[in-house]
């Protein structure tokens, strides 16, 4: 797969020939099943034409370009594994448009002229409520009536499950509630993160528990406190393992908010710092809280480990 990064003018112009594509656009925070949907149609047409598929994506996301929100934006699906679930779902090639305030300022018409039209797009296919150009101004239907005949538009209507909309805001509140199994079913995965595995206080060890303390990469979507089921990828190898997010609160003072990441991996005794690794979350088993001692603790641990081992045998 072929990832072609854009930025508006300049890049732009270094390219001098494109082969046709079949394009799907969009930001697809998440990649989940609606953003599937209209990749899978993109992909059809492309194979009706006989041409390639690809993705148009943005990077930054376009409010911290835009402003309007002081909070720091996190990703369900970083760029780099966008990228993959891109490859893993048969995309040929990657557009990915560096969202700036020159291109924030693009007309409908002449984001159509210079990312559509330029970029030999012979069908653009993105979802119902899709905008682009300045302020947002330009719809599917615009998008169509521009289009002179020179390049063919699908719209793909709304995606939903049994209950709503299939979306990243709601993908957002259901890991804000720890809930991980809803979210699986929307995202046609579950949900996963990568970091690298630091340095911690190494009390696990001492308690007969020792975990990974992953360090997630910036801008990641970190799940609600708690302790959870996941499974942890390290080294080409898949692991079940048991998970706390949070504070630590039967060791730590109150008033330190440094969330960890730590993850207890079952039958597992390697040396892993500095490694990169992949976490997958299954269920949230627990609520994070504070016990009377380190015994309780313990017992408490040695519970979360058997019901994750239960939850994986049914698996």
């Amino acid at each position: 797969m072929e990832v072609i990064h854009l930025k508006y003018p300049h890049q732009l112009q270094q390219r001098k020939s494109m082969q046709p594509y079949s394009l799907a656009l969009g930001f697809f925070d998440g990649v989940h099943r609606g953003h599937q949907a209209v990749i899978k149609a993109a992909k059809e047409e492309g194979d009706k034409r006989d041409i390639q598929t690809a993705v148009m994506t943005f990077d930054p996301h376009p409010s911290l370009v835009l402003g309007g929100r002081n909070e720091k934006v996190f990703y369900i699906t970083l760029l780099q594994q966008k990228l993959q679930l891109f490859k893993e779902l048969g995309v040929d090639a990657v557009f990915v448009v560096h969202f700036t305030s020159d291109f924030a300022k693009l007309s409908p018409a002449a984001f159509i002229d210079t990312f559509i039209r330029a970029l030999n797009i012979q069908h653009v296919t993105a979802g119902f409520d899709f905008s682009f150009g300045a302020f947002g101004k330009g719809t599917m239907d615009e998008m169509r009536a521009l289009s002179n005949g020179d390049y063919g538009v699908t719209v793909v209507e709304k995606q939903n499950d049994n209950v709503e909309k299939i979306s990243s805001t709601r993908i957002r509140k259901l890991l804000q509630d720890g809930e991980m199994e809803a979210a699986k079913a929307l995202l046609g995965r579950p949900f996963e993160i990568s970091g690298i595995v630091i340095h911690g206080d190494k009390r696990g060890r001492t308690i007969g528990f020792p975990t990974a303390n992953v360090q997630a990469l910036e801008g990641t979507y970190i799940p609600a406190s708690g302790v959870y089921a996941v499974r942890l990828l390290v080294q080409n190898n898949w692991y079940d393992a048991v998970c706390n997010v949070g504070y630590k609160p039967t060791f730590k003072d109150p008033n330190d908010k440094q969330l960890s990441i730590e993850v207890h991996i079952l039958n597992f005794n390697k040396n892993i710092y500095g490694e990169e690794v992949h976490v997958t979350w299954y269920k949230r088993i627990r609520s994070e809280r504070k016990f009377e001692g380190i015994e309780a603790l313990k017992t408490q641990i040695e519970k979360d480990k058997q019901e994750t081992i239960r939850y994986f045998n049914d698996l």
